[in-house]
């Protein structure tokens, strides 16, 4: 998961003062539980800006063609926070907006980092070796869905965001077995969906149609209620990691086949992919289009809005 490496380095340079913070495939699936709705089968591209927005804001995106946008919730992924306003013109615009977010991790430079470490730091964990800086939490405690995650949820619904898009849904199996004695990484991955359908719940009493996206992880829908929660799934690396690597780890075919059964579920895939040779982006595009992804190939800061796929 690289975007964490581009979000920090935007806020190291943000408080250093250095810079301004600124179609469907071949096969119809039958939906299972909940999906996106009508709408999902016009969501045949996406795009993912996490930082480096053009003056501050989103006018960038809203002058694309991409059909979902993914955001995140803070414009500089630190205290400023993108308004109501902001946000509706970019629908106005024809996207779909996701909020994109943490849930079983933190980071040190998200503005609820230092109240929460000060009240609970009984709820984290250990500091994930390969992001310095963002530290495992207890996402199943009633405190992390009370102080962390629900406020997300409501600013979410709040700035009038379409739905969200929950990253660091991985940690259920990275965090250290001994820094959580007695939990099996089943019950943990049990815990991880258990968060991922309170939130769907929650936001969909609000409005009905709130899409929640979990990024990566799509072997957890074989835990009850998964795929109800779910209107789709964000995928990394499906077939390029970063930079123009073909995606042949141990990882990647059983995501890929998780992919497909999400999409033969009925729901959205959102793959992103990290090339920037053009022969590795119409590959990418041309297996968006034969799996009926929702591909985008970028770099692997996100921050900069790639061309869609033709």
């Amino acid at each position: 998961m690289p975007w964490r490496t581009a979000l920090l380095a935007c806020c190291l340079a943000v408080l250093a003062g250095c810079v301004t913070p600124g179609g469907q495939g071949r096969n119809t699936p039958a939906p299972v539980g909940a999906s996106a709705g009508d709408d999902a089968e016009d969501i045949t591209g996406a795009v993912v800006q996490l930082q480096g927005y053009r003056d501050g804001g989103l006018d960038e995106l809203a002058d694309g063609t991409h059909r979902l946008a993914v955001v995140d919730l803070a414009r500089d992924a630190a205290a400023s926070y993108f308004s109501a306003d902001e946000i509706g013109r970019l629908k106005r615009s024809g996207r779909k907006v996701l909020a994109y977010f943490e849930i079983g991790s933190l980071e040190w430079f998200r503005p609820d980092y230092p109240a929460l470490r000060d009240r609970h730091p009984d709820l984290f964990l250990d500091e994930w070796t390969e992001w310095p800086g963002e530290y495992f939490v207890k996402y199943w405690q009633e405190r992390w869905w009370q102080e962390a995650v629900r406020p997300r949820v409501d600013r979410a619904l709040a700035a009038g965001f379409d739905g969200v898009y929950l990253d660091s849904v991985v940690a259920y199996e990275e965090i250290a077995p001994e820094r959580v004695p007695g939990l099996s990484t089943e019950e943990l991955g049990a815990r991880m969906v258990a968060l991922i359908r309170r939130i769907s719940a929650y936001a969909k009493r609000v409005d009905p149609g709130f899409w929640v996206f979990p990024q990566n992880a799509p072997e957890l829908r074989r835990h009850p209620g998964y795929l109800a929660a779910v209107d789709g799934i964000g995928m990394e690396e499906l077939f390029y990691r970063a930079t123009d690597l073909p995606c042949d780890l141990d990882y990647c075919a059983p995501n890929l086949a998780g992919a497909r059964a999400l999409r033969r579920a009925g729901k959205v895939v959102v793959a992103i992919d990290y090339a920037s040779r053009p022969e590795n982006i119409a590959d990418a595009c041309r297996r968006y289009r034969e799996e009926g992804f929702a591909g985008y190939v970028t770099v692997r800061d996100l921050d900069v809005v790639s061309p869609p796929c033709p």
